[in-house]
């Protein structure tokens, strides 16, 4: 098949997706597939015909490290003269071109749903979640009312825009708390909280990135993920940052975490964990693959912290994990999520 990976883009995921996109158009050329890779906000020029830009295995591999920082968004808004338009030049062209196309973006666009309301528009073929299950997932405050309304459960929580106080915040939801943008992933804007001081400077950080804030009540525990595959449920996998929480750099830095798959917990708590995961995948409408993160507290309780419609494909990342767990290689799981789409 001729696949377009569309990866990049202008949000604070954009590293962690060209990361996620250089591994899989890799995997996908190798599967047997002619492929191309566009950062979606960048776009591509287009000199001669559009059949010579997917490439096969003999190609030249992509190759792009995750920095342990967070990109400088207005440096590559200046590389591109400032340009508004999220979607840059000829990527709609070429994605029209393609049998289907891989979207490897994280956060922003990519998993709220706009990306893949233009292709539905548009009749283009695309991997992950519709529109519909990519919005629910990716406003945190709505997922949460959805799992809550289906009995899952998640932490306490409210929304503060800029008119809120730390005094209401600390009122209504207590310290220690976690402060996060509503609507965005990798762990990019979080802080974990323990005091007022840490408060204001959390709120500081979270609004660098989205106006509105998150504020969840503090769950402590062991935490896990869970992935969906074609509505098949994945081996959990338990996630042990060497210090400090799962962060962007814990994420993403390989050594700073350890991932153990399959995670060691009973029979029946891997049972139950997993049918959780399953359902927050249905009531949140997602597509055909995801990942749902879960703490376990003292209690034994499972608690949902949120759901990813399109988890991270880096080499450190927990989806890959978990399928080779079950014997699914790289390249065979990348290909499977294009089937899938179809």
């Amino acid at each position: 098949m001729k696949i377009v990976v569309l990866a990049g883009g202008l949000g604070p995921e954009r590293d962690v997706s060209l990361a996620s996109g250089c591994m899989i158009a890799n995997a996908l050329r190798e599967a047997g597939h002619r492929v191309v890779m566009v950062d979606v906000y960048e776009g591509i020029q287009i000199t001669g015909e559009l059949d010579s830009l997917f490439e096969d295995k003999t190609g030249t591999p992509y190759f792009y490290k995750v920095p342990d920082t967070e990109p400088d968004l207005e440096e590559i808004r200046r590389r591109n003269h400032n340009k508004k338009a999220l979607i840059g030049p000829n990527v709609l062209t070429l994605c029209e071109a393609a049998d289907v196309v891989f979207i490897a973006l994280h956060g922003a666009m990519g998993e709220n749903g706009q990306l893949q309301a233009v292709f539905d528009t548009m009749g283009i073929r695309y991997t992950g979640s519709g529109y519909i299950g990519s919005l629910l997932a990716m406003d945190k405050d709505i997922a949460k009312r959805l799992m809550r309304e289906a009995g899952i459960a998640t932490a306490d929580w409210m929304i503060a825009d800029h008119t809120v106080t730390v005094s209401c915040i600390i009122d209504t939801i207590g310290l220690p708390c976690v402060v996060k943008p509503c609507s965005a992933g990798s762990s990019i804007g979080v802080s974990i909280v323990e005091n007022r001081e840490q408060l204001n400077e959390a709120l500081v950080y979270a609004r660098s990135i989205e106006e509105n804030i998150l504020i969840e009540k503090m769950v402590k525990g062991r935490e896990f993920s869970v992935g969906i595959l074609g509505g098949e449920v994945l081996p959990v996998i338990e996630i042990l940052p060497n210090e400090g929480f799962y962060d962007y750099k814990n994420k993403y830095q390989a050594g700073l975490t350890k991932e153990i798959c399959p995670a060691h917990l009973s029979d029946e708590d891997t049972s139950k964990l997993q049918a959780l995961a399953l359902k927050v995948h249905q009531v949140l409408r997602l597509g055909s693959y995801s990942r749902i993160d879960f703490i376990m507290t003292e209690q034994g309780e499972f608690v949902c912290l949120e759901a990813n419609t399109l988890p991270g494909m880096t080499p450190t990342s927990l989806l890959p994990q978990e399928a080779q767990a079950i014997g699914i290689t790289y390249a065979e799981l990348c290909d499977k999520i294009v089937r899938l789409s179809f």
